[in-house]
C-alpha cells in the first residue's frame, strides 16, 4: 500500500508538472492574457466563424510585412496601400482569398490572408479544409506564400462582445464573405453524432485534428512526446486563471480528454513544445 507520504509526493510533482506546462505557455506567449475583454466561448467562436473562412476581395489588398491597419469603422488608408504596389499585390478585385490565421492582440484582430508574407512555401502547404492550421491540405491553387498579407483591424478600445458575423459586417468594405465556406462544407459531412459533439464544443475520443478545431479552434498550445513507441501529441486550451482542456492524439485521432483548473493537481507531464 502507498504511504501518504508517497501520495502526497506525486501530487507535488503533479502540481509541479502543470506549473511548468502553464510557465513555459506564458513565457512563450501561447496563452498571456491579451487586454482585451472578450471571453473564451467569444474567442472560440470569432475562431470557429473566421479561421479558414473564403472571401471575395472587393479591393486592392497589397501584400505588407507588417500589418495593414484597418479601422473598425470600414476606413482604411487607401492611398497608402496604392503606394505599396511595389511590395506586390495580395488580392485585386474578385479574387478569392482565405483567412488562414486569427490573432488577438488587445484593441486589434489581426488576420493572416493566404498565408501571410512568409518565403519559401506554398501558402496552399498549411491551410487545410475545417478550422485552419491542421487537417487535410486544400492544395487547389499556385500562389506562393509570399503572395500573402495579414491585415490588422483597431477597434481603439478592447475588444469585449464580438462575434464572427459581426467581424464580417466590419469588413465587407474589403471582402465579400458571401460564399459557402469551407467550414460549412466540411461540417455537412459529420455525422449527425460528431454535428451534435461540435454544436456542444465538447471533443471526444475518435475525432481527428480536422474535428477538433471545428468543435474548439486553434490550440493555445502543443506538446509532442513518445511514450512506449507511441507519438502522443497533446493539444492544450484555455489559459490560467481557468478551465484547461489537454487533449491528446495518438496518430490522426484524440485517445484522452482531459480538462482541470489552473492551479490543481496534473497527471500530465511537461511534453516536447512542437514547433
Amino acid at each position: 500500500m502507498e504511504s501518504s507520504a508517497g501520495k502526497g509526493s506525486r501530487g507535488a510533482v503533479g502540481r509541479t508538472a502543470v506549473g511548468l506546462v502553464l510557465a513555459a505557455a506564458l513565457a512563450s506567449g501561447g496563452v498571456l492574457p491579451s487586454h482585451d475583454k472578450l471571453t473564451d466561448d467569444e474567442k472560440v467562436e470569432i475562431l470557429r466563424g473566421l479561421s479558414a473562412e473564403y472571401a471575395k476581395a472587393k479591393t486592392y489588398i497589397p501584400r505588407s510585412k507588417t500589418p495593414l491597419e484597418y479601422d473598425m469603422d470600414g476606413s482604411w488608408d487607401k492611398g497608402g496601400w496604392q503606394r505599396m504596389a511595389q511590395a506586390g499585390v495580395a488580392a485585386r478585385v474578385g479574387d478569392q482569398i482565405k483567412i488562414t490565421h486569427v490573432a488577438f492582440e488587445g484593441d486589434k484582430l489581426v488576420l493572416e490572408i493566404n498565408g501571410g508574407l512568409k518565403s519559401g512555401k506554398k501558402w496552399y502547404d498549411h491551410v487545410e479544409v475545417g478550422m485552419g492550421g491542421m487537417g487535410r491540405p486544400v492544395g487547389n491553387g499556385d500562389y506562393a506564400a509570399s503572395t500573402g498579407t495579414s491585415i490588422a483591424i483597431k477597434f481603439h478600445k478592447p475588444m469585449e462582445n464580438l462575434t464572427s458575423d459581426e467581424i464580417k459586417k466590419v469588413l465587407l468594405p474589403l471582402m465579400d464573405f458571401d460564399l459557402r465556406t469551407a467550414t460549412k462544407l466540411y461540417s455537412e459531412t459529420l455525422t449527425p453524432e460528431m454535428k451534435k459533439a461540435v454544436a456542444e464544443k465538447r471533443v471526444t475520443e475518435g475525432m481527428d485534428r480536422d474535428q477538433v478545431k471545428l468543435t474548439l479552434g486553434n490550440p493555445t498550445r502543443k506538446y509532442r512526446e513518445t511514450k512506449e513507441g507511441d507519438d502522443l501529441e497533446d493539444w492544450i486550451y484555455g489559459q490560467p486563471p481557468g478551465k484547461i482542456t489537454f487533449v491528446t492524439f495518438k496518430g490522426s485521432k484524440v485517445v484522452k480528454v482531459k480538462e482541470q483548473y489552473a492551479g490543481l493537481g496534473s497527471e500530465t507531464a511537461p511534453r516536447s513544445v512542437v514547433p
